[in-house]
Formats: structure tokens, C-alpha cells, sequence
């Protein structure tokens, strides 16, 4: 069902299709590459949730080339959303000098 809501353009079913790909949800196989394309549409079209998420994986390197910048430029901008997680990973970049 999120599939089709996604392609329906529904952010929130974009990020979904992430964690699915992410966590290897509905019978599907864990794909980082994969979890690593749906957040980033949905961070895209604003979800913080999703920026946040597609900043860990830059972090880390995660199914994307390793890069601070970018990692603390989603957190940044899922924080000014609200997000406390993202907040907390954009005060831990500042802290490693990370981006």
C-alpha cells in the first residue's frame, strides 16, 4: 500500500518505503541503496523525518558515499522542523567537527 500511495507522490509513504528498504520490512531484502533513494525523495519533498534518517546514512556511509556536509545539512534541516534526533546528530557534528 505504500508503494502505491508513494507513487501517488505521498511523502510520508516515501519515507516509509525507505524504512522498509532499510530494515528489510514485507518480506523484502535490506537494501541500503534502496532505503538510501526513498528517504532522499522524501527529504526532498520536506519530511524531517526522512532528512534525518538519509543524514545517518551519510554520516556513516550507509548505501551513499560517506559525507559529513551533506549529513549535517539534512540534520540541520530536519531540526529546524522540530526533529529533536536530527537536532541532537547536527550538535554531535558540530562537537566531531563534522561538516
Amino acid at each position: 500500500r505504500w508503494r502505491k500511495a508513494a507513487e501517488g507522490g505521498d511523502a510520508e509513504s516515501i519515507a516509509q518505503l525507505g524504512n522498509v528498504y532499510c530494515f528489510g520490512y514485507c518480506r523484502l531484502a535490506k537494501d541500503d541503496a534502496a532505503a538510501a533513494s526513498w528517504y532522499k525523495r522524501a527529504a526532498d519533498l520536506g519530511v524531517a523525518i526522512a532528512q534525518f534518517n538519509l543524514g545517518i546514512f551519510y554520516r556513516d556511509g550507509t548505501g551513499v558515499p560517506r559525507d559529513l556536509a551533506e549529513a549535517a545539512r539534512l540534520f540541520r534541516l530536519a531540526a529546524e522542523q522540530g526533529d529533536a534526533d536530527a537536532l541532537a546528530g547536527l550538535a554531535n557534528a558540530y562537537v566531531h567537527s563534522e561538516g
